[in-house]
């Protein structure tokens, strides 16, 4: 980090009610970009930026403060106060975007879906069947849903249990003096 960089980033920083910021602050808080730019485990920061745990014991501390939301609060503030803020710094990877594994089958209305396919005919002036598919939308009945198919699984597999636990009638027989 450039001592440019590190003078934007220290005034946010907290600092101790009885001294001035720990002397290894600034080697900590590389230690920590440098975990998070590498994906590694905290084991692997390199002892140049001072023992692991050490580090880690600074990011855990500043997370919990919420350091790191108002650094970037302060630094978009600083920003916008130059005149540099623009939607170029949203940025989506989607390499890291996961969606739930139960979207990938949504379920859109018929009328939805036609009011879709309606609006992607005007658009492109040609009907939905004649243009390059993109996305395929597909019409079809859904059955239960995952987790309610689990839930009737279950509660047949209880079920069945609970036939094999249960004890078969007793009929009186006509051997037995004392059934009558």
């Amino acid at each position: 980090m450039t001592d440019a960089e590190w003078a934007l980033i220290e005034p946010f920083l907290p600092v101790a009610a009885t001294g001035p910021l720990p002397r290894r602050a600034r080697a900590q808080f590389n230690g920590v970009l440098w975990r998070f730019r590498n994906g590694t485990g905290w084991r692997d920061v390199p002892e140049r930026y001072g023992p692991w745990t050490s580090i880690y014991t600074r990011f855990r501390a500043w997370a919990l403060a919420g350091v790191f939301q108002q650094l970037m609060d302060g630094l978009i503030a600083e920003a916008a106060a130059r005149g540099q803020v623009g939607l170029e710094l949203v940025s989506v990877d989607s390499t890291i975007v996961r969606a739930h594994h139960e979207s990938a089958g949504l379920a859109v209305s018929g009328e939805v879906l036609d009011a879709l396919e309606q609006a992607l005919t005007e658009e492109k002036g040609v009907p939905l069947d004649q243009q390059v598919s993109v996305l395929r939308v597909m019409r079809r009945t859904r059955g239960p849903s995952r987790p309610a198919r689990r839930t009737i699984r279950r509660a047949r597999s209880l079920r069945r249990h609970a036939d094999a636990a249960r004890p078969e009638p007793t009929r009186p027989d006509s051997a037995d003096p004392e059934a009558d």
